[in-house]
């Protein structure tokens, strides 16, 4: 069973650390792994806007500094602690590490992450094409 309200006090915490100077719109986000672990991270801005770093970076690097594993559960908040959605490039990034079933606490409710990102692109379309061996 999912502590939903524990995956959000981590979040939280998280985002209270996060570097923000450029936009002041702090992020925080927190997953379960199948074993149970928490991951949690935050967003770190930089002035050269293209190198930020979503809060949902620091939480998979937290998850793969930590031995990796699965997410089975994940959700964001913003800087009133409230319920948020992952940017486009982040649904992707929780795709490699989620995968469709993963769920995902939206502001509009509980949902697999399939309903979030449908269609997802991930490890498996790799194998599914003859790779150049020549590139």
């Amino acid at each position: 069973m999912i502590n939903w309200n524990e995956l959000r006090d981590a979040a939280i915490e998280a985002m209270t650390m996060a570097y923000v100077p450029y936009s002041g719109f702090p992020v925080g986000a927190a997953g379960l792994s199948e074993d149970g672990r928490i991951f949690s991270g935050c967003n770190v801005e930089n002035a050269g806007y293209g190198v930020t770093l979503c809060a949902e970076c620091g939480m998979i690097s937290d998850l793969v500094r930590s031995g990796g594993g699965k997410l089975v559960a994940f959700l964001c908040v913003n800087g009133n602690g409230e319920l948020t959605v992952p940017c486009g490039r982040c649904r992707q990034l929780l795709w490699e590490h989620g995968g469709p079933d993963m769920q995902i606490e939206m502001p509009v409710g509980v949902m697999p992450f399939s309903e979030v990102l449908p269609y997802g692109f991930g490890p498996e379309d790799l194998s599914r094409v003859d790779r150049k061996k020549d590139v």
